[in-house]
């Protein structure tokens, strides 16, 4: 048994880290192997490490109940324009870089303690995209600050981040222990963020990638590629590119020219254009949006002339393509985008990469920025979908109804109070208040169902499977032994090699599964050594509530990875340092505040 489920386990994380398919597959593909694979013990045969009862069990655990209502929560202050209040307060007018960072990190550090900072930084994304480009800043500098910043400020809380309250669910269904309270983590937490946030304003200003786009670099990560149809008897047919005036656009770059299947690379200024040509371009966002208003150019995909509605009414929207968008790995015309959407892909960036492909055939991967030509109404069918990060400027805004929004941050602090004071469970807490989210009105039954995010719970259940599976099969056991056969009898030393290594598994697959497949492990170790567990627990929970050196580990870094043109190694130079810098600092003050013995 033990044999198989180590198989099985190494397939899964394997899939997880080089297989482009949503987590909840790959997870639940393991789950659904580990529930009818046949194993022998003595000169029996059995079916199945796993039950269906324990799969049950876990749909019930009080973390996942709890993770359920504050989607519904953070619902209530989107739908109520809250986040539109916070993001208006403290977005002015900055003097510097470092004076916009302050702006922008701290308050979302304080709001991420207290609510899910997915929403969060979904909603503060397109307005700081917007105002920095109005500022002149670099976008690049203020996003990944975003992200970390929500990233630290959720870890301080209980409720700050879900794999905290995974953990905390953990701690009550397996162990029948009381849980954490509310602030418990804040003792290494608030420290850890304050570093962070440190970190953040002084490191970063040699670390940060400055990703702004520079019209005459070749390589301009938000550069995009689009396609334009010279129009059949249109004014430019018989005239050559420099009489065109398609030489020397400001911030666009005629890469090619596709004539009847024929490429043109390098194309000469004297080339005289033919109806049907196609032109490919590569061009900054705001030089793209208006090539799609030069006269004898149209759209060159024929997804534009399918729409149905007028084209007066139709906008250009950007967005970018999400680890849960179903066309992940399918080309645009195999995707059937137009059909499933209702909108047609004008441009496509791809973190400083040019695309020389046509539009229809270039094959969608995770942060993709897509900019779209869509109906009026797109946004508004979008915004609760899961596949698309959406960053388009002032027509995503939210309408700020500020009774409704003052009242739904009542309920948030209400709730808050009552936790803290010990006056009613978590899990309570986050039910009723989800609840009278809906009948004050500041979340509708429609957007409260959709608010909640599937993918997410089923990644939970099914890791919390596998965790069942790690300890079932014995594997918790062997892997224990193992480690304090490498690192004896220390404590101390155990502890900072638990917390290592959940935080470079969050980093690898997902922050929530770390923590998940760490808890056996811990249990095992702790049993075995005869010393208390709570270090471990807290050790992993920051450790996989702080996932900060790639984009994979947390969401929040995938969101703005297409947006700020980030490059694999930009994560990397900026939260590997970070991520020493906390691991040191935990091993330090976690046995401190929770003692061994």
């Amino acid at each position: 048994m033990l044999i198989i489920t180590s198989i099985i386990l190494f397939l899964v994380f394997a899939a997880l880290i080089f297989w482009e398919k949503s987590p909840d597959i790959i997870l639940w593909s393991g789950v659904m192997v580990l529930l009818i694979i046949p194993y022998k013990i003595e000169d029996a045969w059995l079916f199945g490490v796993l039950k269906t009862e324990l799969i049950l069990n876990n749909f019930a655990n009080e973390g996942v109940l709890t993770i359920a209502a504050f989607f519904i929560i953070a619902a209530g202050l989107r739908e109520t324009g809250f986040l539109q209040i916070i993001s208006q307060n403290f977005l002015k007018y900055p003097k510097s870089l470092f004076s916009a960072q302050n702006r922008i990190i701290w308050p979302t550090a304080l709001t991420s303690a207290f609510m899910n900072n997915t929403p969060l930084v979904a909603m503060l994304l397109p307005a700081i995209d917007d105002w920095a480009r109005r500022n002149g800043l670099s976008v690049s500098k203020l996003l990944i600050p975003l992200s970390y910043a929500s990233i630290l400020g959720g870890a301080c809380t209980l409720i700050g981040t879900s794999s905290n309250l995974i953990v905390n669910g953990w701690l009550i269904n397996e162990l029948g222990q009381s849980g954490l309270g509310l602030f418990e983590i804040s003792m290494v937490g608030i420290p850890v963020a304050v570093f962070g946030l440190l970190y953040i304003l002084i490191a970063g200003k040699w670390l940060l990638a400055d990703r702004t786009p520079v019209i005459d670099q070749d390589d301009d990560s938000r550069r995009y590629t689009v396609e334009m149809l010279v129009e059949d008897d249109g004014i430019l047919v018989g005239k050559s590119i420099e009489q065109a005036g398609l030489r020397g656009l400001n911030g666009l770059y005629l890469i090619e020219i596709d004539r009847d299947g024929e490429i043109l690379p390098a194309v000469s200024s004297e080339i005289i254009l033919h109806g049907n040509d196609r032109l490919v371009f590569a061009g900054v966002i705001d030089s793209v949006v208006d090539l799609q208003n030069f006269r004898g150019l149209q759209p060159a995909t024929n997804q534009i002339f399918k729409l149905t509605e007028p084209r007066r009414r139709r906008h250009l929207i950007e967005a970018v393509v999400s680890h849960k968008c179903p066309l992940v790995g399918k080309s645009i015309r195999e995707g059937k985008f137009r059909t499933n959407y209702n909108a047609a892909v004008i441009a496509v960036a791809r973190s400083g990469e040019r695309i020389d492909k046509k539009i229809g055939d270039i094959v969608l991967k995770i942060g993709d920025v897509l900019l779209l030509e869509a109906r009026s109404n797109f946004l508004e069918q979008q915004k609760n979908r899961p596949d698309f990060y959406l960053v388009s400027r002032a027509s995503q805004s939210t309408l700020v109804e500020h009774k409704l929004a003052y009242l739904s941050l009542g309920l948030l602090g209400l709730m808050v109070m009552t936790v803290a004071l010990g006056f009613v469970s978590i899990l309570t807490g986050a039910l009723i208040t989800a609840v009278l989210m809906i009948l004050t009105g500041c979340c509708n039954p429609g957007d409260a169902r959709r608010a909640i995010d599937l993918e997410t719970i089923l990644v939970i259940v099914a890791a919390l499977c596998l965790g069942n599976a790690i300890e079932i099969s014995g594997l918790a056991n062997s892997l224990a032994n193992h480690m304090i056969n490498i690192f004896g009898n220390s404590p101390a030393l155990m502890l900072s090699a638990i917390f290592i290594t959940t935080m470079v598994l969050g980093n690898l697959i997902t922050s929530k599964a770390s923590a998940v497949l760490m808890l056996p492990i811990v249990l095992a170790i702790t049993n075995s050594m005869n010393i208390s567990i709570m270090p471990f627990i807290i050790a992993v929970m920051l450790a996989s509530a702080t996932a900060l050196a790639t984009p994979i580990g947390y969401p929040t870094n995938l969101m703005i990875y297409g947006v700020g043109g980030y490059k694999f190694k930009d994560y990397l130079v900026m939260g590997v340092p970070l991520s020493i810098g906390i691991w040191v600092i935990a091993s330090i003050l976690i046995p401190i505040i929770w003692p061994f013995y």
